[in-house]
């Protein structure tokens, strides 16, 4: 197991401000190996880590044409970080062969390329705020409830299934590396829906019928 180190909080304030910027810089201006470990993009963190960690795993499923093959593991990821913020945890921990794990320098850049006009929009609207929903304990569980439940959401192989709960995480991430309750209620609400949507799938697959994505294509195909 490995244990995430701090940094100074002037190198956090100035990378947790401007990740856009800071992930840009580390993956497309200065020179990396063909393959990218989940230690090495930690290295980008600080004390925010759990919720620089919620956004990074996040990231491949929730854009509109996610990356294949990511939801399951870094699903379980998430499942383990997110049962740590249940359990008061401020520093998480993750195996070391997760941390080992690796994936082509080529698919991160494809995903930053794509995820970062989203991401620099958030930025825009975040600022410390209702803080005490991203650091009181009560808080925490609660996020970290929602959290666990959208991580087994995209661990499920089932369409429809991975995109919105990888959103809502990502969302809810964002929020808690800003310490901003607001981005974090909205990431909230956002995993509201998609649990709702995800569930009326499995049941439309188990039991058959129509599920409230499909009722939701026909409305809009009318």
């Amino acid at each position: 197991m490995i244990w995430v180190n701090d940094r100074s909080h002037l190198l956090i304030t100035e990378i947790m401000a401007k990740l856009s910027l800071e992930l840009n810089r580390y993956f497309f201006e200065e020179e990396r190996s063909s393959d990218v470990t989940l230690a090495e993009i930690l290295n980008l963190a600080g004390e925010r880590i759990f919720g620089f960690l919620l956004v990074i795993l996040s990231f491949p499923s929730a854009l509109p044409i996610p990356a294949p093959g990511y939801s399951i593991p870094f699903g379980i990821l998430m499942f383990i970080l997110a049962l740590q913020l249940i359990c008061g945890r401020q520093r998480p921990w993750l195996p070391a062969k997760m941390m080992k794990a690796s994936m082509k320098l080529e698919t991160v850049q494809g995903v930053i390329k794509a995820g970062n006009p989203w991401l620099q929009k958030i930025e825009a609207l975040s600022k410390p705020r209702l803080s005490y929903i991203c650091t009181g304990l009560t808080g925490r569980i609660i996020l970290g409830i929602a959290i666990a439940l959208m991580s087994i959401s995209m661990m499920i192989p089932i369409p429809g299934t991975n995109t919105l709960p990888a959103m809502g995480i990502w969302v809810t991430g964002f929020g808690l590396m800003e310490d901003d309750g607001v981005i974090c209620l909205a990431g909230l609400l956002l995993c509201a829906v998609a649990g709702t949507l995800s569930t009326s799938i499995i049941i439309a697959v188990i039991w058959g019928g129509s599920s409230l994505l499909d009722v939701i294509k026909g409305w809009l195909g009318s």
